[in-house]
């Protein structure tokens, strides 16, 4: 079984295959996670996602789901970059928040990713309560990894948080 973990940190420091973007659905860039991921990356990123919306996302990346660019200039070999849901807007189901944490491990998987890392998406400037979002994450990757089984290929996955106190959110998350 992978091992889940949580720490306080950076994620774009982090020394795993893959981070996990909060990003918005047009992939260009934007404030948060999301800023600090593409400013530490470096122009190849933002290139990868202007090729992804000329090409194969003209509309953007729907709100639930994730695509995989190269990492420009991190650590990470890959960026896996997810939509969350905007509670300002309306966006209210947990299920929408638990796409993202899924289908980031899916695309992780499927570019043969071992490790991945995690902000608390949708925690920030989306408006979600760290709390929900810690019991929602940790719920969906659980299940994920159950549902993947011993050949699914991920063996750590790390939540990166920005505060302490979404930090103790998830560690109260993942306690047995």
């Amino acid at each position: 079984m992978a091992t889940i973990e949580a720490v306080l940190g950076d994620i774009t420091t982090q020394a795993v295959d893959a981070i996990v973007n909060a990003a918005n659905s047009a992939l260009l860039g934007g404030g948060g996670v999301d800023g600090a991921i593409h400013a530490a990356a470096g122009p190849r990123l933002l290139a990868e996602c202007r090729e992804l919306r000329r090409t194969s996302l003209p509309d953007g990346l729907p709100v639930g789901e994730a695509v995989a660019t190269g990492a420009g200039d991190l650590a990470a070999r890959w960026v896996i970059h997810t939509v969350g849901p905007n509670r300002h807007r309306g966006e209210t189901d947990p299920d929408l928040l638990a796409s993202c944490f899924r289908r980031s491990l899916q695309v992780a998987r499927a570019v043969g990713a071992s490790s991945v890392a995690f902000p608390a998406v949708s925690a920030g400037i989306y408006g979600w309560d760290p709390a929900d979002v810690a019991r929602i994450a940790v719920a969906a990757v659980r299940a994920e990894l159950r549902d993947q089984g011993a050949a699914g290929g991920i063996e750590l996955v790390r939540f990166v948080l920005f505060s302490h106190q979404a930090l103790t959110d998830f560690e109260a998350a993942l306690a047995p």
